[in-house]
């Protein structure tokens, strides 16, 4: 499992180590598996990576699509 055992859900949003060629380093989760569907939330671009590269590529969660605990968290 990756290490701190961090889980990852669709709709979270993550900071990747690298910076997208539109200056973003913010990415929303769209598909969770084998490989990672990842959505800029500056520009909007969709990428598909393996698992192995997104868990390299990851810096830190930026908020949660779900509580840590598996409860919805209430919209803002």
């Amino acid at each position: 499992m990756f290490p701190g055992s961090v889980r990852f859900h669709v709709g979270d949003v993550v900071e990747l180590k690298k910076t997208h060629p539109c200056g973003s380093k913010e990415w929303e989760i769209t598909r969770t598996g084998i490989d990672f569907g990842l959505r800029c939330l500056r520009c909007g671009r969709y990428v598909l990576i393996p698992r192995a590269k997104f868990e390299k590529q990851y810096r830190r969660m930026v908020r949660y699509a779900v509580s840590p605990l598996g409860a919805p968290r209430p919209e803002v």
